[in-house]
C-alpha cells in the first residue's frame, strides 16, 4: 500500500503541473514535426552561370540537375557571383574552363564538381562516337575497309580545368563554415540558461521584492540587471570567440571584433529573454523545462540546417528566431570576410529583439510592485 501511495502522489504531482505535461507530450510532437518538415523540403538544384560553353554541354549541365544562367560575356565573377547568388561558374576559354566556387556550403561545391565531371565524361564520349563515325563514313566512301586502320578519330580535345575559390579553398569542411554558428549558440544557450537562474534566484530569496519596494524605477531595475549580468556576458563572449579562433582554429576571415560584437548583442538577447522567462518559472525545473521551446528551435534554424527548399512558412519561422540572424551575421564575419555592412540588418534586428524582450521585462516586473 505504501508503494501505491508514493505512485499515487507522484501521479497527482503530475497532474497538477500542467506545464511539464506539456513538456512531455506536445514537445516533442512540436521538434518531431519541425524536424520532418525540415529534411523532406523540395530538393534545391545548385545554381550555376556558365559563358562560352557549347550548347551540347549545357544541356548536358542542366540535364545533371543544374540551374544554368548563361552570360555572354563577364569580367569580374566573384562580384557576379555575389550579386546574382551563384553557386558556381565555369567560363571556357579555348580547351581551358576557369572553374569558380562560391564554397560557403563546400558540400555544394564538390557536389557541382561531380557534376561537373559527369558532363565532360559525357562530352568527351559524344565527341569521340561522333569522330568515328565521320571517320567510318569516309573510309567507306573510299572503299577502305575500317577494320585495317588502327585507329579512326584523331586525338579529341583535351579541356583543363583551373578551380578558385570565392570563401576558403578546396581544403575547407563543412565544420569550417558551421563553426560560426556554434559560437553563437554556445553564447546564446549558456547566457540564457544562467540569466533565467539567477533572475529566479533573486525572485525565491525575496531579493527581487524587497528591491521592488523601494522607490527604484522598474526601468532602473531592468537596466541594473541588464548591464550587472551584460558584464559577464561580455567576458564569456569574448572568452568564447577567442579560445574558439586563437586555440581551435576556427576560420575566421573578418574582424575580430565585429565577431565579439555580434556575440555580445546575441548575448543580451539570451540575458533579456531569460530573465523574461524566468518570470513565469517557480524553480529552476521550470527554466529548463523552457529549453526544448525556445532553444532546440534556434538550432533548428539558424543555418545548420538548409533553409533553401522549405515551405514558405517555416522560412517565416527560423525569421523570428534571434539565433538566426546571429548565426547570419557570424557567417558573414568568420566564412566570407566581410565588413559591417554585409550584417548591419542582422545586427539591428538582434538589437531590436533586445528592445523588445526589454520592455517586455518592464511590464511582466509590475506584478512584483506591492507597494
Amino acid at each position: 500500500m505504501r508503494i501505491f501511495a508514493i505512485i499515487k502522489r507522484i501521479v497527482n504531482q503530475f497532474r497538477r503541473d500542467k506545464r511539464t505535461l506539456a513538456l512531455m507530450f506536445l514537445a516533442p510532437l512540436l521538434l518531431i514535426t519541425l524536424l520532418t518538415y525540415l529534411f523532406e523540403g523540395d530538393t534545391v538544384k545548385p545554381t550555376v552561370g556558365v559563358s562560352g560553353l557549347s550548347d551540347s554541354m549545357i544541356k548536358e549541365l542542366k540535364k545533371n540537375d543544374l540551374t544554368i544562367k548563361n552570360y555572354s560575356e563577364i569580367t569580374n565573377i566573384p562580384d557576379k557571383m555575389k550579386e546574382a547568388n551563384l553557386d558556381a561558374f565555369f567560363k571556357q576559354n579555348g580547351e581551358k574552363i576557369e572553374v569558380t566556387y562560391e564554397n560557403s556550403e563546400p558540400s555544394l561545391s564538390k557536389e557541382i564538381s561531380l557534376k561537373l565531371q559527369k558532363t565532360l565524361m559525357t562530352e568527351a564520349e559524344k565527341q569521340i562516337q561522333t569522330q568515328a563515325k565521320d571517320t567510318g563514313q569516309a573510309l567507306a566512301k573510299a572503299g577502305i575497309d575500317p577494320s585495317t586502320i588502327p585507329s579512326l578519330t584523331k586525338k579529341t580535345e583535351q579541356l583543363t580545368i583551373s578551380t578558385d575559390y570565392i570563401y576558403g579553398d578546396k581544403d575547407t569542411s563543412f565544420f569550417d563554415t558551421i563553426s560560426p554558428i556554434f559560437i553563437g549558440f554556445f553564447v546564446f544557450f549558456f547566457v540564457f540558461l544562467i540569466a533565467g537562474i539567477s533572475f529566479l534566484r533573486e525572485r525565491t530569496t525575496g531579493t527581487l521584492e524587497r528591491l521592488m519596494a523601494t522607490p527604484i524605477k522598474r526601468i532602473e531595475l531592468e537596466l541594473g540587471y541588464l548591464i550587472g549580468f551584460g558584464i559577464f556576458a561580455l567576458l564569456q563572449s569574448i572568452l568564447v570567440a577567442v579560445f574558439s579562433i586563437q586555440v581551435l582554429g576556427m576560420m575566421q576571415n573578418g574582424s575580430l571584433f565585429y565577431v565579439l560584437l555580434i556575440t555580445l548583442t546575441l548575448g543580451m538577447v539570451a540575458l533579456a529573454l531569460g530573465i523574461l522567462l524566468s518570470t513565469f518559472a517557480n524553480n529552476e525545473f521550470q527554466i529548463v523545462q523552457f529549453i526544448p521551446i525556445v532553444i532546440v528551435p534556434q538550432v533548428l534554424f539558424c543555418g545548420i540546417f538548409p533553409l533553401d527548399g522549405m515551405a514558405d512558412w517555416l522560412v517565416w519561422v527560423a525569421h523570428i528566431m534571434p539565433l538566426y540572424y546571429g548565426a547570419n551575421a557570424l557567417t558573414s564575419i568568420m566564412v566570407k570576410g566581410e565588413g559591417f555592412t554585409s550584417f548591419a540588418s542582422d545586427f539591428y534586428i538582434l538589437l531590436g529583439f533586445v528592445f523588445i524582450f526589454v520592455v517586455l521585462n518592464i511590464f511582466a516586473l509590475k506584478k512584483y510592485r506591492k507597494v
